[in-house]
């Protein structure tokens, strides 16, 4: 056989042609020579047909029906059942998405202050500086002394440990800004970078490069400094050669804070400081080593970074963030306690601030409701009243209510059960040197040392253009348990400044404007219902008083006999909705039958009381409402009343289909234009009428226009503004004082009549998406349009 691998082809024919003659003899002699391939070949395919009929089989024939036989008590049809489910989860296996089961992870930033323990860990604060003159090496050796004196004096049992000083020019940045040091897995660190601006190039070029670089790198993570417990950030600067921060004023130390945000998962412990060189460099690093400290203490003591919007880090410092942070449910929802999840019913009506200007309206589809307006008066009861000692007394806003959901899902925080506080969008915006409301431009009060509340969230009116329409209750009497004023005041003022605690972690907040903050200069009783409704109102004023804030009183002029009884107030407002009984009827809507009488009877009491204290009036304008042929009206109720001021202020829509039910729309918003036409015809009638008043200040912003008495006027200038500490002054000296003793300084150019009213100091921002301009005369028809 070994001939006939290597004959000829021909050869090889010949010989299979002898080998079939003798078939048996050669047939066991190939047997034997290829037996051992011939094997392997037919085992291999035996194997791989079996291995493909089992696969194929255990598909196709669910568990058990092998078994059939020795279960005679399963049926065919379960078998069946078995096999046609388990066929349709193996073709939901090859073509339907893969489902992932579990908790969404948190993010790094959470997980690394979840995972600091505070009895077993120790913080270590870093200070970077950067320095060519030497000016910033002395303050940061300054600032560790003193932050190391406070560590060593602090009677606390958890306190960081002693701070370190390095210098940026000498450290290797990838051991610091890349990762967080981790030479000892028990010590956690916290970085204080203080940074000077050059208009050279310097090391902080490379080390503002550094970190952008790092921030953009694909093979790092997107937080790579999340491990850090936090961080700040105080700048120096020379105003001198950058008047201001758009000219480049400490611009280096934003970008340095602007970065630090993004690589540490916004983990800003305070808000980026500023300091002037050659003014106020050493009170502002003051000030803000005050508020590291504090933070630097909750961290060791376990509190991590506190409640609040985290930083924003965005490469170009996001004016969009507006429409998050200027958001108050972002704030409410840190406040409010996390409950499980009710079952999802149709989508609520969303309820805008009146004040947050520039938001778009909101459209609702037909299938929203909004929430359930609660009326706690009834002219003609079904049923026989209680008497007063079986009669059950209720709280007015019960924690279990619709109507506290509602109002803490706006960004309220109820006070015991029935006042309220919330922080408004001027007061963020202050914070953040975007100027403040109407009130800084016409009395000298900067909206982030003002405090909004009310002792009182009920009202005896259902106006058109309210703020809150359905979720605040009304009332023509105080029948509700009654809290106590100091009470009120301490919640309210814990309320308030845990608010402003909130927002150090926003992008832009100033740190000098924070630590202003903490301290409470004003009140403002107009939140929402009727402040002057509360039983206890005059102990409240004298407790706010005591503590030298002043008091800013708004009423509905629906209570008479409560405003006749009111102490003196800095300011008191009366709203002024409408010039004639029919008008006050339909835009207030007042529960009151006599609500013209009441209306009337309040102003004169203002009259007889306007050499008391500053009294005010407020017209909110309502196109359709209030506004076409009613200016002799109103200066009738002028006349009868003569107060100190009068705001004319356009409404803003709030959005909302209780609005749209009211018969309130957009076309019912006027434009600036309007209501300086409404301001000039209304002051040309009162002169006609020799009343002595002109127009003094406007706030282009916020719609406004101020008319004010000659009473106000020295020496040929307005004097709109308020001596705050005279009034204190006067207060405690428990004499008779009025208006003008407490008058203050000139009111500023840049707010009278025909300058807009914008504070120049301030940073203007116009627009949805935030484009930034500095206004200083701005045009009132564009300001509207981009208000909304």
């Amino acid at each position: 056989m070994s001939s006939i691998l290597t004959d000829t082809p021909d050869g090889l024919f010949h010989t299979i042609l002898k080998a079939l003659k003798a078939l048996p003899r050669e047939l066991l002699v190939s047997w034997h020579l290829y037996r051992i391939p011939v094997l392997a070949i037919v085992s291999v395919f035996c194997g791989l047909i079996i291995l493909f009929t089992s696969r194929y089989r255990w598909y196709d024939e669910p568990r058990g029906a092998s078994n059939l036989k020795e279960r005679p008590e399963q049926s065919i049809a379960s078998v069946i059942q078995n096999k046609i489910s388990l066929e349709q989860k193996i073709v939901a296996q090859k073509i339907g998405p893969r489902k992932i089961v579990g908790q969404k992870p948190q993010s790094r930033a959470k997980l690394s202050l979840d995972t600091f323990d505070h009895t077993t860990q120790k913080v270590q604060p870093l200070v970077f500086f950067s320095s060519l003159s030497g000016t910033t090496e002395v303050a940061a050796k300054k600032l560790t002394e003193e932050l190391d004196s406070w560590i060593k004096h602090s009677e606390s049992d958890y306190t960081p440990l002693e701070p370190r000083v390095l210098d940026i020019s000498y450290v290797e940045l990838d051991d610091y800004f890349i990762t967080a040091p981790k030479d000892d897995p028990a010590v956690k660190y916290f970085y204080l970078i203080l940074i000077p601006s050059y208009d050279i190039d310097t090391i902080l070029s490379n080390f503002t490069e550094h970190l952008r670089e790092t921030h953009h790198d694909f093979r790092i993570d997107t937080a790579p400094l999340s491990g850090l417990l936090g961080y700040a950030v105080f700048g120096f600067g020379d105003k001198e050669d950058w008047p201001s921060e758009e000219e480049g004023f400490c611009y280096q130390a934003k970008e340095v804070d602007k970065w630090l945000a993004k690589l540490t998962g916004r983990k800003r412990a305070y808000p980026l400081g500023l300091g002037d060189i050659k003014s106020d460099a050493i009170a502002r690093l003051e000030e803000w080593r005050m508020g590291v400290q504090d933070a630097l203490g909750e961290i060791c003591a376990g509190n991590g970074l506190g409640e609040g919007v985290p930083g924003s880090g965005d490469p170009v410092e996001s004016e969009d963030e507006d429409e998050i942070y200027e958001d108050d449910e972002a704030l409410a929802e840190t406040e409010v306690a996390v409950q499980p999840k009710a079952r999802k019913t149709k989508p609520s009506t969303r309820l805008d601030d009146l004040e947050d200007l520039g938001k778009l309206v909101q459209k609702t589809e037909e299938t929203d409701t909004g929430p359930i307006a609660i009326d706690f008066t009834t002219y003609k009861p079904s049923k026989p009243r209680k008497s007063a000692l079986t009669a059950t007394i209720k709280e007015m806003v019960p924690k279990t209510s619709p109507t506290y959901a509602s109002l803490t899902k706006q960004g309220y925080s109820i006070i015991g059960s029935h006042s309220g506080v919330k922080i408004c969008r001027w007061t963020k915006s202050a914070l953040r040197g975007r100027g403040s409301c109407y009130k800084y431009s016409f009395y000298g009060i900067q909206s982030h040392l003002c405090m909004e509340a009310t002792p009182s969230l009920s009202c005896s009116n259902k106006c058109v253009f309210c703020w809150r329409h359905g979720t605040n209750p009304v009332g023509t009497t105080w029948r509700w348990v009654t809290d106590p004023p100091d009470m009120i005041f301490d919640g309210i003022t814990t309320a308030h400044y845990k608010k402003i605690k909130m927002m150090k972690g926003v992008p832009g907040v100033r740190a000098e404007r924070f630590a202003e903050a903490m301290r409470i200069r004003h009140c403002a009783l107009s939140l929402v219902g009727e402040p002057i409704f509360y039983p206890h109102i005059n102990e409240l004023l004298a407790i706010l008083h005591s503590h030298r804030i002043s008091t800013f009183l708004v009423c509905n002029a629906q209570h008479p006999e409560q405003l006749a009884a009111l102490v003196p107030v800095t300011q008191l407002y009366v709203s002024i909705d409408a010039s004639n009984r029919e008008s006050l009827r339909r835009i207030d809507r007042p529960l009151h039958r006599d609500f013209w009488e009441r209306f009337l009877a309040c102003l004169d009491i203002l009259r007889a009381r306007r050499h008391e204290q500053r009294t005010v009036f407020r017209l909110t304008l309502v196109k359709g409402f209030n506004v076409d042929e009613e200016v002799a009206g109103y200066a009738d109720l002028v006349e009868r009343a003569l107060p100190g001021f009068v705001e004319i202020k356009g409404v803003t829509y709030c959005g909302t289909s209780a609005s749209s039910s009211a018969g309130l729309t957009m076309q019912n918003v006027p434009f600036y234009s309007e209501v300086t036409d409404f301001v000039t015809a209304l002051s040309a009638e009162l002169e006609r009428r020799g009343l002595g008043y002109g127009i003094a200040a406007e706030h282009a912003h916020s719609c406004c226009v101020l008319l004010a008495s000659e009473r106000f006027r020295r020496a040929g200038q307005w004097c709109t503004t308020i001596d705050y500490k005279r009034f204190f002054e006067l207060v405690e000296s428990k004499g008779k004082f009025g208006p003008e003793d407490y008058i203050g300084q000139p009111t500023p150019e840049w707010a009278l009549w025909g300058n807009g009213g914008f504070d120049p100091r301030d940073q203007r921002v116009v627009g949805r998406k935030g484009k930034r301009k500095h206004v200083i005369e701005p045009t009132p028809e564009a300001e509207v349009a981009a208000e909304g």
